[in-house]
């Protein structure tokens, strides 16, 4: 199953593609969330983006971000210094992929990443006893 969503890249969509991804795992939401982030953080608020999760059918899933800006590249940065406050969404990206990439068109960009397949989440399930707090 491809889910397929077109978006403004916005500081406000982040939350909401996490939510529309919401039946896929932590690690799909997280890593579509840093790709939408590096759009806004190097293209700009409002640069439209189509995010794409993709089972592979090998037992991975494939995340991609397609932007309209061929020529601006993603660069992982080896080590960002603890007091910078930027800077370290693909290096979290580049630990949670099993590999990631760029393929480059002459009028768009898709940034990807490939994870271990995870269980959908499905609604979430009220305990059977009520949960007891100790004091």
């Amino acid at each position: 199953m491809t889910v397929e969503i077109s978006v403004l890249a916005t500081p406000k969509a982040v939350p909401e593609l996490r939510h529309l991804l919401g039946h896929h795992g932590y690690d799909v939401r997280l890593c579509a969330s840093e790709l939408l982030t590096n759009v806004i953080d190097h293209l700009g608020e409002g640069t439209p983006v189509t995010v794409r999760v993709t089972g592979t059918g090998t037992g991975r899933t494939r995340v991609e971000v397609t932007d309209p800006v061929p020529r601006v590249l993603p660069v992982l940065v080896p080590s960002a210094a603890t007091t910078t406050e930027s800077g370290r969404g693909l290096a979290l990206l580049d630990a949670l992929a099993l590999r990631w990439g760029v393929e480059q068109h002459a009028d768009r960009k898709t940034v990807w990443c490939e994870l271990e397949e995870e269980l959908p989440h499905g609604p979430v399930q009220e305990p059977t006893t009520p949960a007891r707090i100790s004091r």
